[in-house]
Parts: C-alpha cells; sequence; structure tokens
C-alpha cells in the first residue's frame, strides 16, 4: 500500500496546514488556510475549513477530486484534547469521505513525529496557545489538557502578544520598567502610544486577538531589552514545566530524553527561545526544534501507516524542509 496518497493536515489556532503525499514521500500540494481548531469554530466549522483546503491542494495535485481522494487522512488538529471530541470529529471527518481510513487526534503529536523517528520523546507545540505532550517507549502517554487559563496554562502567541502590551502600558505610565516595547508594540499597529492602542482594543477598532501577532517584535527587542527578554524568559519556564512534568509522569528521568519544539513562536525566537528552555531543563533532555514543521510531522505519521520505507520518509523530509511553510 506504499504506494497510495497520504491526506495530512495540522490544524491550529491561528492557521491550518494540508499536504497530499504520495507514498514514495513526495508532496503533490501543500496550502495553508485559517485556523481549524474545533474548540473555537465546532466540529463542522473545522472540517469546513479543512474540506476548501482540501478542494484547493486536490486541484493543485491534478487530481480528479473523486471520494475518497487518500488513501490514509491523518488529522492533526490544536483543541483536541477530550476523547469524545476526538471520536466526534472522526465520525465527521468519515463521514466526508475524504481518505479510506481517517486518523485523528491533538496537534502535539505532528511535533513529535516531525522531530523524531524513535517514536517516543516529549512534544511542546508553542504557536498562537502552549500545549505538550509525553510519550513513553511503552507507548504511555501524558498529556495536558491546554484550555487556557482556566487549565493553567500561560504560553503561546496570545500570552506573549498580551504581555507585551501590558508591559509598554506600565512603562509608558510609570507602573513598570522602561522598556523599548513601549514604542514597539503599538508601532507595530501603525499607532504611536500605548495609551492609542489600549483605547483602539477597547472601543473595537482593533481586535484583541490580534496581540499574537506580537511575538516576533518581543523576540527581537529581547536581545538587548531586560523586560522583552524577561517575557521570553517566562515562556521558557512554562515551555520547561510542561516538558519536565511529563518526563517525571512518565517516569522517563532516567532516559535520554529528546524534548522537540514546534510551532510558530519556536521558529519565530531565532534560536533564542530554544537555549533558554534547554538552560531551564538543565542536564538530560536533548531539546532541540523540530527540523522540518509540524504537517510533516502529520505526514510521515500517515507514509507510517502506508508502510512507506525510509526512503520515502527522507524525501519527505527534504522536500518539506525546503518548503518551509510553517
Amino acid at each position: 500500500m506504499s504506494d497510495g496518497i497520504v491526506l495530512a493536515v495540522d490544524g491550529g489556532n491561528s492557521k491550518t496546514d494540508l499536504a497530499l503525499v504520495r507514498g514514495d514521500g513526495t508532496v503533490l500540494a501543500l496550502v495553508r488556510g485559517p485556523q481549524s481548531s474545533p474548540q473555537h469554530l465546532g466540529v463542522d466549522g473545522a472540517l469546513d475549513v479543512i474540506e476548501l483546503l482540501l478542494e484547493q491542494a486536490t486541484a493543485e495535485a491534478g487530481l480528479d477530486g473523486s471520494r475518497p481522494i487518500a488513501d490514509v487522512g491523518q488529522l492533526l488538529l490544536a483543541g483536541l484534547d477530550f476523547e469524545d471530541e476526538e471520536a466526534e470529529v472522526l465520525q465527521a471527518a468519515t463521514d466526508r469521505g475524504w481518505a479510506r481510513v481517517i486518523s485523528v487526534g491533538n496537534d502535539t503529536f505532528a511535533v513529535l513525529r516531525a522531530g523524531t523517528e524513535r517514536g517516543w520523546g516529549v512534544a511542546v507545540v508553542c504557536g498562537a496557545g502552549i500545549n505538550c505532550v509525553g510519550v513513553a517507549p511503552d507507548g504511555r502517554h501524558a498529556r495536558f489538557l491546554a484550555l487556557g487559563a482556566i487549565t493553567g496554562d500561560w504560553g503561546g502567541g496570545y500570552d506573549v502578544g498580551l504581555a507585551a502590551v501590558s508591559a509598554a502600558a506600565r512603562s509608558e505610565d510609570g507602573r513598570g520598567a522602561k522598556t523599548s516595547l513601549e514604542r514597539l508594540v503599538p508601532a507595530h499597529f501603525g499607532l504611536a502610544t500605548p495609551r492609542e492602542l489600549a483605547e483602539a482594543i477597547y472601543r473595537g477598532h482593533l481586535e484583541q486577538r490580534r496581540v499574537v501577532e506580537l511575538a516576533p517584535v518581543v523576540f527581537e527587542a529581547a536581545e538587548d531589552d531586560a523586560v522583552a527578554a524577561g517575557i521570553v524568559d517566562r515562556l521558557a519556564t512554562e515551555i520547561a514545566t510542561m516538558a519536565r512534568t511529563a518526563i517525571e509522569r512518565l517516569d522517563l528521568g532516567r532516559e535520554p530524553v529528546e524534548v522537540l519544539l514546534g510551532g510558530g513562536l519556536v521558529r519565530s525566537g531565532n534560536g533564542r527561545l530554544v537555549d533558554a528552555v534547554a538552560a531551564a531543563l538543565g542536564e538530560g533532555p536533548l531539546v532541540r526544534a523540530t527540523p522540518v514543521p509540524p504537517i510533516a510531522g502529520a505526514a510521515l505519521l500517515g507514509l507510517d501507516r502506508l508502510g512507506a520505507g525510509v526512503e520515502a520518509q527522507a524525501r519527505l523530509r527534504k522536500e518539506m524542509e525546503e518548503v518551509r511553510v510553517g
């Protein structure tokens, strides 16, 4: 069955990547669209986003569009944290007839597969939000609900951006330390001061959700700004805490555990975030960013199900590394 087609989806809280991959590892199509998290859009809304992207990818790949389009479908989506949610998405996706066999799961598994061939380790995805999964050599899992503040989470682009907005405001009015974010944060939105930015958000002229755009601003400022560096260090501490907790829950403290970091914040951090996480975890864990985007991990899991060999996996990794969609 290694000559089949894989439909791979990495659906996040800010964007969705979809790929059609041949069983030999050749990428037939790779497209990007808006978020497809069932947590925010509902099941039908999330699958509608994927449906439109699939139509685009099918045309790009030169396929006729007859269902099923793929032999294996691997849908890894942010916000799938409960078993009944996974079952609902699986049934709804199966009903749409995209692939002969479909699997669904949380997007953290895409990061893990993108980063390692071992089949186990710890993966942290840090995009618009943050989440973590740990997998032991014997298959045991350690997972987190990652529903935001109600489950104790802090991290991801939204939280980093909001921290930057807050720091800028406190710098302006004297409650906090002076920081270049006072100028850089409102300037990102074409405004002059944090006060103008606060008013624009308050009056609905600017969606508060757009603070997620500020993460690269924070990382750049962190090179010579103590306040921005403090935000990055807090994020690194949160990532390290999740990873360490997963390692402890799986009793992997004596193992050479790989900790794979993926998502938009990791890629925009210019290595600073990875280094800070490694420092926070100390000796033992092997911390690194995934060499390919999470969509490659979803596709690799699909190739695993097809029974594709190492040559197909290597071809996929090479092509995904060259494309760099996310």
